[in-house]
C-alpha cells in the first residue's frame, strides 16, 4: 500500500500539475490585457523602470520556454509570449525580469542558486550510478556517496523554491505598479504564476521524497551488515 501511495505521488501529482499549468496558461493565453502590450513591451518597461537597460529581450522557440540567462544579461521569451498581449505572455515575461532584477540586486539565494550549479549537474549525472552500484554490491561506502550527491541535486532544488516565488511576487507587484495589467486583471496574473510555481515544488517534494529512500535504504543496508 505504502509503495502504490508513493508511486502515485512521483508518477500521477507531477502529470496532474503539468496539465493543471497547460490549462491555466491556455486559458489565460486568450484573455487580453487592458494595456494591449504584449509580453515583450511589458517586459522591456520594467526593465526600464529598474534601469536595466543593459538587458536584452529575445524570442526563443518552444511553449513556456522562457527563460532569463545571467551570463549574457538577456531574457528569453518563448514566441507566444513574446508577441502576445494576454494576461498569461505579460504574466510570465515579467516573472522573468524578475529574475534579472534579483540579479542586479544580487539577491541571495539567486547567487546560491548559481553557486550551486556545477555541484548540483555532478550530483545528478553521478548520484544514480553510485546508488545503483551500492545496492547491487551491497557497498555502503558507494550508497553513501550517491546519498550525497544526489543531497547537492536536491538541495539545488530546494533553493530554486525562493528565487520563483520572489520573482513572481516580484512580477505581480510591477506589473500593476507599471500600468502592464489593471488591479482587476491581477487575479488571473496570480492563477497563472502560482499554476507555474507548483511544477517546482512537486519537483522538490518528490527530490526529498526520493532522498529519503535512498537514506532509508542506506540505513537498511547499514542494518543487515
Amino acid at each position: 500500500m505504502s509503495f502504490l501511495i508513493y508511486f502515485i505521488i512521483i508518477m500521477i501529482v507531477p502529470i496532474a500539475i503539468q496539465m493543471y499549468l497547460k490549462k491555466t496558461y491556455k486559458k489565460h493565453l486568450q484573455i487580453s490585457t487592458s494595456s494591449n502590450m504584449t509580453g515583450a513591451e511589458a517586459a522591456r518597461k520594467v526593465l526600464d523602470e529598474n534601469g536595466l537597460y543593459n538587458v536584452s529581450i529575445e524570442p526563443v522557440k518552444g511553449q513556456l520556454s522562457d527563460h532569463y540567462d545571467p551570463r549574457d544579461k538577456t531574457v528569453r521569451l518563448s514566441e507566444d509570449n513574446y508577441y502576445g498581449s494576454s494576461i498569461a505572455s505579460v504574466s510570465v515575461a515579467t516573472h522573468e525580469v524578475g529574475h534579472a532584477i534579483q540579479d542586479a540586486e544580487g539577491y541571495s539565494f539567486l547567487r546560491f542558486r548559481h553557486a550551486l550549479v556545477p555541484v548540483a549537474n555532478i550530483g545528478s549525472n553521478l548520484s544514480f550510478f553510485f546508488i545503483l552500484a551500492g545496492l547491487l554490491f551491497t557497498s555502503t561506502s558507494m550508497m553513501l556517496l550517491g546519498i550525497v550527491f544526489f543531497a547537492a541535486a536536491v538541495l539545488f532544488q530546494v533553493v530554486t523554491l525562493p528565487v520563483e516565488f520572489n520573482a513572481s511576487s516580484r512580477a505581480l507587484n510591477v506589473m500593476v505598479s507599471t500600468g502592464v495589467i489593471r488591479n482587476d486583471e491581477e487575479s488571473g496574473a496570480k492563477k497563472v504564476l502560482n499554476a507555474a510555481a507548483l511544477t517546482y515544488v512537486a519537483a522538490t517534494v518528490i527530490a526529498v521524497m526520493e532522498l529519503l529512500r535512498f537514506v532509508l535504504a542506506f540505513i537498511g543496508m547499514n542494518n543487515d551488515d
